[in-house]
């Protein structure tokens, strides 16, 4: 009976000992599994495309002078209406143009004891904006501004308000395309690490799209925008 129980004994201890074995074994090899599966490369894809922009806001800013405010507001009048008028015989829709209550300063009101006094006491000025998205033609026009000043509108363009806008509006319709390239480019890349490295390129780890950025493609041609994008993406690697 003595004997019989340490025959099982030992039986059982043998049975642990493999037990255990294999299990350290097969918890080795799915260590180095995990390990291996956990090879990854980070790679980058660029897409950047131009495209011509759809709408162009031109606010054209004049201004004048006067001592008699009456006569002030007779003059801008005159001027918006010279200006309107311009624009339209250099075929610019009459729905393309609008314009703003002119910004009159009295600078009597603004001497603050001075005894010092202006040469005119109302100065005025007032935008003329040009909406629109047949941006040649309001290129064209642009060129021929002159003609106006030669009849005495004072144009003011030096300010923040009066800067010339370019508006690039069919992000929504570019963005597939721009992400599939951006993509597909950082897989050739990774690819191409792959090869190197004398690995092979798995699955798609993670992924993430910066933000599109949509600027002029240089200051003689703010009509030409240059869209760019750039995307993110981990795929594993293994042996």
């Amino acid at each position: 009976m003595v004997h019989l129980n340490k025959s099982s004994a030992i039986i059982l201890g043998l049975c642990l000992v493999i037990g255990l074995s294999s299990l350290g074994y097969l918890l080795a090899n799915a260590a180095i599994s995990v390990k291996e599966y956990e090879r990854t490369v980070t790679v980058k894809g660029l897409s950047e495309r131009e495209y011509k922009a759809d709408i162009v806001i031109w606010p054209i800013q004049f201004s004048t002078a006067s001592n008699n405010l009456e006569q002030m507001y007779q003059s801008i009048d005159s001027n918006t209406q010279k200006i309107k008028s311009f624009l339209i015989s250099e075929g610019i829709e009459a729905t393309a143009i609008s314009y703003s209550s002119p910004a009159i300063t009295d600078k009597s009101a603004q001497q603050y004891g001075s005894q010092s006094r202006a040469e005119f006491r109302y100065t005025a000025s007032q935008t003329v904006t040009v909406y629109s998205k047949n941006i040649n033609a309001v290129r064209a026009v642009m060129g021929k501004m002159s003609s106006l000043g030669k009849q005495g509108i004072v144009f003011t363009g030096d300010n923040y308000q009066s800067q010339i806008e370019y508006i690039f509006a069919r992000l929504n319709e570019v963005k597939p395309k721009m992400i599939e390239e951006a993509t597909r480019k950082a897989r050739e890349v990774a690819e191409k690490f792959a090869e190197d490295s004398k690995s092979v390129l798995g699955k798609i780890k993670s992924a993430s799209q910066g933000q599109f950025s949509i600027n002029a493609r240089d200051k003689n041609n703010p009509h030409i925008k240059k869209v760019r994008v750039v995307s993110t993406v981990a795929y594993y690697l293994s042996d």
